[in-house]
């Protein structure tokens, strides 16, 4: 008997649990997704060069390319009119688009910056600290104008 309620408070928590979850396919679901790998990829560049992982240059070099890549992805998953879903995209993203897509550019540049960096041996944090702290800037700033937190 207690196995059997057991069950079935567990299936009625997964059931709830999946409720509300965020559709993968959806913008919102594809943006997010892509700004979790940008995430993960930015920290591992920044944790290389404060020495929170150890540093290993071609791999520096690999996320660089990867983040630039990544930094042009999330600005087409942002439909014309805001969704229903929850979002933490403020709604200046869809009133003032043009100010949106100069700080996505922005970040695009800041990344280009940062893999022409990554190519210039032998690899330094003098060299490569001012490009990260360009990328992590432009992020920033468009999180506080853009993002609900």
């Amino acid at each position: 008997m207690t196995l059997k309620r057991i069950s079935v408070v567990l299936l009625a928590c997964l059931t709830l649990s999946a409720c509300g979850g965020v559709d993968p396919n959806s913008p919102l679901g594809q943006r997010k997704a892509i700004f979790k790998q940008m995430l993960k990829t930015g920290e591992d560049l920044g944790g290389m060069l404060r020495g929170r992982i150890a540093f290993d240059g071609p791999k520096f070099a690999e996320g660089a390319v990867k983040l630039d890549a990544l930094s042009r992805e999330p600005w087409k998953h942002f439909p014309q009119v805001r969704e229903e879903d929850h979002t933490s995209a403020k709604d200046d993203v869809w009133q003032k688009q043009a100010r949106f897509q100069e700080m996505a550019r922005s970040l695009e540049a800041a990344t280009g910056e940062l893999v022409i960096a990554s190519k210039v041996q032998p690899y330094k944090a003098s060299n490569l600290g001012p490009a990260v702290q360009k990328v992590e800037e432009a992020c920033s700033a468009c999180h506080k104008e853009f993002r609900d937190h």
